[in-house]
C-alpha cells in the first residue's frame, strides 16, 4: 500500500485526503519511482477547484501533481534507460503527490548527487515550460527580452535561462522582488500605470520578445514594445489569441529531456538557482496548495513524503 493524496469533489484545499491505496505497478515501457520530492505548481490549484475539467476531464477521485523526483523501485518491460536504484528527475504519469509514481524514462534524467530532492522535484514543470516558450520566442544572444511576472515559477526559470544564452532580460515585478531579479540577472520594472513608458526609458527601440506570465492586460504594450505580435507569447491570457500572439498550452514530450538536461547543467555550474520556498510533508499537502493558491511566492513549494 501507498499513501497518496486524492480528492472524491471539486473545491478548495478541503477536499483533499492522505489515503492508503495499492501502489502502482510498472507497465511495458514505465518505471515506478519511490517519490523523495515532487513539486507544487499553481495548475495544481486550478486542477482541484475544477477550473481544467474542460481541457483536462478527470474521472474522480483523482490524484495531483507531476514534478517528481525520486529513486527507481521498479522498472517496467522493455524499459533499459533506467534501473532499479536510480535516482531520477522529471515528470511523472501518475500522480507525484504520493509516495510512488509512475513515469516514462524519456521524462527523466539522472538526478546528480549535488542536486538536492527538493530542487529535483521543482524543476520540470516550470523549468520545462520556460524551456519550451524561450525556443518558441526563438530567444538568443543579443535579444532583449520582457518577462512579465518575472519573480514567479516560469519567470524565474525564463529569466535566468534567457541571460545564460546571452539575452538582455528586464522583468516586471512588485518593488520588494527588485533586489532578487536584480541578483538573477533581470532589470526590474514595477508593473501598473505606466509600465509602457518605464521599459521604454530602458529599452528605448523596444523589445524583441515578450513573455507574458502574469495575465493583468500587458498584451497590448507588449505587442507594442515587440513592434508586432509574432514574438509575444502568453502563458495565462488564452483570450488574446485573436490578437496574433502565440498562446502557450504546453510542450511536447520530446522536449522534456532536453529541457531537463540543460537547466541541471546549469544548476551544476551555478547559473541557474532553484529556491525553494517552503516543504510541506504529505500530510500537509492541502497547506501547500493553499499557500500555494495565495500566490507572491519567491520560490517553490514542495512536498516531501
Amino acid at each position: 500500500m501507498a499513501r497518496t493524496i486524492h480528492f472524491t469533489e471539486y473545491g478548495g484545499p478541503e477536499v483533499l485526503h492522505v489515503v492508503d491505496a495499492p501502489a502502482p505497478s510498472a507497465e511495458a515501457g514505465q518505471v515506478r519511482v519511490a517519490v523523495r520530492a515532487a513539486g507544487v505548481n499553481p495548475v495544481d490549484s486550478k486542477i482541484m477547484q475544477g477550473f481544467m475539467r474542460a481541457v483536462m476531464p478527470l474521472d474522480l477521485p483523482a490524484g495531483l501533481g507531476s514534478d517528481v523526483a525520486g529513486v527507481v523501485e521498479q522498472v517496467g518491460p522493455g524499459v533499459t534507460a533506467l534501473h532499479v536504484g536510480d535516482e531520477v528527475m522529471g515528470s511523472s504519469l501518475s500522480p507525484a503527490l504520493s509516495e510512488y509514481a509512475l513515469a516514462d524514462p524519456a521524462n527523466l534524467i539522472i538526478k546528480p548527487p549535488e542536486v538536492s530532492w527538493e530542487v529535483a522535484g521543482s524543476v520540470a514543470g516550470a523549468g520545462g515550460t520556460a524551456w519550451s516558450v524561450l525556443d518558441r520566442l526563438q530567444v538568443r544572444a543579443g535579444d532583449t527580452l520582457l518577462v512579465h511576472a518575472a519573480a514567479g515559477g516560469v519567470g524565474t526559470f525564463a529569466v535566468q535561462l534567457a541571460v545564460a544564452r546571452g539575452a538582455r532580460v528586464i522583468g516586471t515585478a512588485s518593488e520588494r522582488n527588485f533586489e532578487y531579479l536584480q541578483s538573477i540577472g533581470a532589470e526590474p520594472v514595477r508593473y501598473g500605470d505606466g509600465l509602457l513608458e518605464r521599459v521604454r526609458a530602458l529599452a528605448p527601440l523596444g523589445v524583441d520578445a515578450v513573455l507574458d506570465a502574469s495575465g493583468r492586460g500587458e498584451i497590448p504594450l507588449s505587442i507594442e514594445l515587440a513592434g508586432g505580435p509574432e514574438r509575444v507569447l502568453t502563458l495565462v491570457a488564452f483570450d488574446a489569441a485573436d490578437k496574433g500572439i502565440q498562446v502557450f498550452a504546453g510542450g511536447t514530450g520530446d522536449e522534456r529531456g532536453p529541457a531537463l538536461r540543460e537547466i541541471v547543467s546549469l544548476i551544476q555550474e551555478g547559473s541557474l538557482s532553484v529556491p525553494i520556498w517552503r516543504t510541506f510533508p504529505l500530510e500537509e499537502t492541502a497547506a501547500a496548495l493553499q499557500e500555494s493558491s495565495a500566490g507572491h511566492l519567491r520560490g517553490k513549494i514542495v512536498v516531501v513524503p
